[in-house]
């Protein structure tokens, strides 16, 4: 059922992925000047002549987010079409289109009229969002013919609240990491896990060692934070495998990401490991906006036995007794 959307599904979401490893590719080798200050042409032209690394890197990754923005019109709107009866879907294409024209807007004026490092840090947050909606979306589609069953899904306001917390806190994560990025701040400290450039566990001197130190914390604390929640699944979820194996799989993927963030630093700006980077925590907060899908299910689905509670309650029942179903 609905085998060549789910097709196109899963061709956008890698297209996507792409999109974000391209930016970051772009960001590490210092390539968002490769077209000059013209968009979406490069260096004015439509074929370039004067051809350059950075201008590979930089036209490269022009070429896949239109691309991208095409193949995501049009999942949108086959999704809406196909399976719109489906409280999620809508709201997904939306957001799915939305932040990816964003996106390409922000980077667009970079590129004509130059940004301030903070603002650019929020580029690659903003294609996050689009990459998870794209991802959501795909989801969805496999769910129709029962390939990924989460019916039975219930989860107690702990685990509801960590879960929420722990997805808005990645959100600062990516972005004080984009920061980074931005400021050329990768290598302000050579060592790791502390920044030991004066002296031993001192504080950070400049602004550029409390961005990456600022960022480090934050990224020790987000591993402990899913260790935690990933512990309370094993714990109290035996019975729904998709939180264990899910949480489990975000405690992989955010132990990899320090993993890679190490090795970045140890390899001087490794751009292998340094996309590796970019990519687990695309991963992980894809993971982390399906938990909260789940989470906004449970919480409908409460309502709706709340509610149908209270009508029994004061004598309103739909279900009808055998002589009106004979009649």
């Amino acid at each position: 059922m609905h085998r060549k959307l789910k097709w196109f599904a899963v061709l956008t979401t890698v297209v996507m992925v792409f999109v974000l490893l391209g930016g970051a590719l772009v960001t590490k080798t210092d390539s968002g000047m490769g077209c000059g200050r013209s968009w979406p042409l490069c260096n004015g032209q439509l074929i370039p002549t004067n051809i350059t690394a950075e201008l590979i890197i930089e036209l490269a990754h022009r070429v896949v987010s239109g691309s991208a923005a095409f193949l995501v019109l049009i999942l949108s709107i086959w999704a809406w079409k196909t399976i719109g009866d489906k409280r999620e879907t809508k709201t997904l294409a939306i957001l799915s289109v939305f932040f990816l024209i964003l996106q390409a807007l922000i980077g667009a004026a970079a590129v004509v009229w130059g940004q301030s490092d903070f603002v650019l840090a929020l580029h690659f947050g903003i294609s996050l969002i689009s990459f998870a909606s794209v991802f959501l979306l795909t989801l969805l589609i496999f769910e129709v013919d029962q390939k990924l069953d989460t019916s039975n899904i219930r989860l107690d306001k702990k685990m509801k609240y960590h879960t929420i917390g722990v997805t808005v806190y990645s959100y600062v994560v990516v972005y004080t990491g984009a920061l980074v990025r931005h400021t050329e701040a990768s290598l302000v400290c050579k060592d790791w896990p502390f920044c030991m450039n004066s002296s031993p566990f001192s504080l950070p001197t400049n602004i550029y060692e409390w961005i990456q130190m600022g960022h480090r914390f934050m990224a020790g604390l987000i591993f402990l934070w899913i260790g935690y929640i990933t512990w309370m699944a094993i714990k109290h979820y035996k019975d729904q495998m998709v939180v264990v194996k899910g949480w489990i799989i975000a405690f992989i993927l955010v132990s990899l990401q320090v993993v890679a963030g190490a090795v970045v630093v140890f390899t001087s700006l490794n751009i292998y490991f340094a996309l590796a980077h970019a990519l687990f925590i695309t991963c992980l907060f894809g993971l982390l906006s399906y938990f909260i899908m789940l989470i906004t299910r449970g919480s409908s689905m409460e309502f709706s036995t709340v509610s149908q509670t209270n009508d029994s309650a004061n004598g309103k029942s739909d279900i009808k007794s055998p002589n009106m179903i004979t009649q």
